[in-house]
């Protein structure tokens, strides 16, 4: 007999009753849990076979926990609020128990909170890899140096805005700008401010610029992208005032960073969460479709459907509203190229 399939009505009244039971200690599916306390955590690290979960209930608030998952579940990402069970105290890194140079779990993630979000990006593979949830802002990183390019930018904040999240633009090693004088700083400095992006410059070095991001981020969860060598582990540490995410060296052949970050992490700083992601150099957007391409750009979004033509390609058909708006000024030249070669890349991929 086929299975029946569940409406989303359904799967979620299935999954509250889920975790009642679990928070209750009633589930019992033929997996053994640890004989403990039932806890409530977030995932701070998945590391494939194990996870690294933050208590935050009271009497083990902070408390780090490596667990196991349960078989049901499905992948948990930083961010994620989970139930588990624990056999002991919490890790805490320096405590743990460790056979052959790996931690051994003193636990078991049983249960998972509904997400508010998720923030995924394309892999390999063209199914969308979920990187972090429960997020309130992301962070877009850029810097002089690896050079950055506009086209990227833009597909993050595409990407971004299609997950209906909020970005931030973050211009890290501001004390190398005037050194490098790069005329894509200067756009971004200038144009993306009238989108609603306004960047915050910062110098993860030296110091300035840190209070305002601060303020920024405080209360919030936030996911940090970036290409690789733009700073984002330096940032954690100068914003948290301590080495806490490993730093690793710009790749000068190539002008390219080095991936010192393999997994996504999430750090809890004086009053927010950062959540570290590994450097993308390519952000793909093969899973977006063509059609849904033009909302994200939000300065695109007053012209769409004000074109002579319903199926109109906007590259030379006759009262195109986005080239009636470019002529205006009121979309820049650069941002409707930008359209047409991530456009481009759909095509070809």
């Amino acid at each position: 007999m086929a299975r029946r399939k569940l409406s989303s009505q359904q799967q979620a009244r299935i999954s509250r009753r889920q975790r009642q039971e679990v928070l209750r200690g009633r589930i019992d599916d033929g997996e053994n849990f640890p004989d403990g306390p039932r806890l409530r955590g977030i995932v701070t690290c998945n590391f494939g076979q194990q996870l690294e979960v933050k208590a935050t209930d009271t009497e083990h608030s902070g408390q780090l926990f490596r667990c196991f998952q349960r078989s049901n579940l499905p992948p948990l990402v930083s961010g994620d609020r989970v139930v588990f069970t624990c056999g002991g105290g919490g890790t805490n890194h320096e405590r743990a128990e460790v056979a052959d140079g790996v931690v051994i779990p003193d636990g078991v993630v049983i249960g998972q909170e509904p997400r508010t979000n998720v923030f995924s990006r394309p892999a390999a593979d063209g199914q969308l890899k979920p990187v972090a949830a429960n997020i309130d802002l992301v962070l877009v990183v850029l810097a002089p140096s690896p050079r950055p390019f506009l086209n990227m930018l833009d597909r993050y904040l595409v990407a971004i805005e299609h997950l209906g999240l909020r970005p931030l633009i973050v211009i890290n090693k501001s004390d190398l700008v005037a050194a490098k004088s790069l005329p894509v700083l200067d756009t971004v400095g200038e144009l993306y401010p009238r989108l609603g992006y306004t960047p915050v410059t910062v110098s993860a070095k030296q110091g300035p610029g840190l209070d305002e991001l601060q303020s920024r981020l405080l209360g919030k969860t936030t996911v940090i992208v970036g290409q690789s060598g733009v700073g984002k582990s330096s940032l954690i540490n100068a914003l948290s005032r301590e080495s806490t995410a490993r730093v690793g060296a710009l790749s000068t052949a190539a002008d390219k960073g080095t991936h010192t970050t393999t997994a996504a992490r999430l750090f809890h700083l004086a009053g927010f969460d950062l959540i570290d992601s590994p450097g993308i150099r390519e952000f793909g957007l093969w899973h977006i479709a063509p059609k849904d391409l033009l909302t994200g750009f939000v300065e695109f979004r007053p012209f769409l459907g004000r074109c002579r033509f319903r199926d109109c390609s906007h590259q030379g058909e006759p009262d195109c509203a986005l080239q009636q708006a470019v002529a205006a000024g009121e979309i820049a030249r650069s941002r409707l190229d930008s359209y047409f070669q991530i456009l481009g890349s759909l095509a070809s991929s």
